[in-house]
């Protein structure tokens, strides 16, 4: 079991910084996932953990030892990436095999710990196929088995599951998940999917240009998200914002719609740029609302669906409804605001107001 700790980890190519002093600890055996858009930094920040990449400033400790200079391979750690990087011409059973016979592990344990791997990861029957003959899932199975071989400290996961096809991905992170229950080594996971993050996390980073905006448990982020940032990256569909003023009877929006807020979080005085957030499912049809809308779109799954709206003054809205819906495009509708699941942002700082 393995902890790992970076201290105001800063990385640079010439003059420009990438990475802006990141202070982080990741407990041993816990499931760390950082997530944000592309060029936030993530796998910049995996690879500087890994040793794949040097650090220009800070330290990386792993089980209190700093490793800023210990090569990658002395780091006892494994990576899986995004491209599976098996060798075409090597038999799965070989693939798994070759790092430690690198190692000059004896013959008996690497035959132990393939025939593990093969069973943990129910690729068995193909461990004498080559990588060509195998499906995307299998493949990737094949990578992880060759990290799990090596039984590491801390396995490094770099999006890798982005690509396989969208049902496969869901019971692909499943297996990772079963994976890290059963082994319950440290795990690091670079995703740009939200859900993955949500799904399987015990903590998730929300980087963004570089630096952490907010890290703490998936639920820790949805409830209660630090700033605008992180309100918009987590939750599927993405959180509604409409701009607005604050006043004394709450928040003015652009098409001069009246929502009562608790006075106690206006922070700002009277006419204090803001931006209302509301998530989709937080959004009430409701005859007497005091929002009124324009269905442009919608989009019927079934079990729920989704109502693309936009107020008078253009902005855009998504309504989220549980089941079926009898709306139409071009139909008016008004809404009101579950009141417990209002959040405030401060236009200019992008801050939470709580």
């Amino acid at each position: 079991m393995t902890k790992l700790v970076l201290k105001d980890v800063k990385k640079s190519y010439g003059d420009v910084d990438v990475i802006h002093g990141i202070d982080m600890e990741i407990p041993s055996g816990e499931f760390c996932v950082f997530v944000g858009p592309s060029g936030c930094g993530k796998s910049t920040l995996l690879r500087m953990i890994s040793g794949l990449e040097g650090i220009t400033a800070g330290e990386i400790e792993i089980d209190d030892a700093v490793v800023n200079h210990v090569p990658a391979a002395q780091r006892g750690l494994a990576m899986v990436f995004q491209s599976y990087a098996l060798y075409p011409h090597m038999s799965v059973r070989k693939n798994l095999s070759f790092g430690l016979e690198n190692l000059r592990t004896p013959k008996a344990e690497i035959n132990a710990r393939v025939s593990e791997a093969a069973r943990m990861l129910q690729i068995d029957p193909y461990l004498d196929r080559r990588p060509g003959q195998l499906s995307g899932g299998q493949r990737q199975r094949v990578a992880i088995g060759r990290a799990v071989v090596r039984e590491p400290k801390v396995f490094l996961f770099d999006e890798p599951l982005s690509n396989l096809d969208a049902e496969l991905r869901v019971s692909m992170r499943r297996e990772i998940g079963a994976l890290h229950r059963r082994l319950g080594n440290t795990m690091i996971y670079v995703t740009h999917d939200q859900v993955e993050a949500m799904t399987m996390a015990d903590k998730i980073a929300v980087l963004r240009a570089g630096k952490v905006e907010q890290f703490g448990t998936p639920l820790d982020l949805f409830n209660n998200p630090k700033n605008r940032f992180v309100a918009g990256f987590i939750g599927s569909p993405a959180m509604n914002f409409l701009q607005g003023k604050t006043g004394p009877q709450g928040i003015t929006l652009a098409d001069k719609t009246v929502i009562a807020v608790d006075p106690a979080r206006l922070q700002g005085p009277d006419g204090t740029a803001v931006e209302l957030g509301v998530r989709p499912r937080d959004l009430i049809i409701d005859p007497d609302g005091p929002i009124n809308l324009r269905i442009l779109e919608v989009e019927q799954l079934g079990a729920e669906s989704y109502l693309f709206a936009e107020l008078s003054s253009g902005e855009s809205i998504v309504v989220h409804q549980p089941g079926q819906t009898q709306v139409k495009i071009g139909d008016g509708l008004r809404v009101a605001i579950n009141p417990d699941a209002l959040f405030v942002f401060d236009k200019a700082s992008g801050q939470a107001w709580y």
